[in-house]
């Protein structure tokens, strides 16, 4: 048994809950939000709405809610994410990734020592 737990991310459903209100652009939201006394610039609301937020304000959450008539659960659907599974290679497998080709190793030289302690 793993004792490894499952990765946690979450799927931001905001597009679609504006769309079931009739509001089709991000311009669309930021009246609703000022009403509530919520005042965000346009290029904010805009990555509300485009991207998936990283971080949260409560308060933006509990607007976006009372906005969009929806509780928090159909807002953000937690999701488990899949790790990534670590790829084995054999020996004398090449890198995947190349050095670039600027990349060049410069030549060694040897020289023999002189006799008398000397280079």
């Amino acid at each position: 048994m793993s004792s490894k737990k499952p990765k946690l991310g979450y799927v931001w459903h905001l597009r679609r809950l504006m769309a079931e209100q009739g509001m089709f652009a991000t311009t669309d939201l930021q009246p609703h939000l000022a009403e509530r006394g919520i005042t965000l610039s346009s290029v904010q609301v805009y990555r509300l709405v485009a991207q998936v937020p990283e971080r949260l304000n409560l308060n933006v959450l509990v607007a976006l809610c009372d906005v969009l008539g929806c509780s928090p659960t159909e807002l953000i659907e937690p999701v488990q994410v899949a790790r990534p599974k670590r790829a084995r290679r054999a020996a004398g497998d090449t890198d995947p990734q190349p050095a670039p080709r600027s990349v060049r190793p410069t030549r060694a030289r040897v020289s023999r020592e002189k006799k008398n302690g000397g280079l």
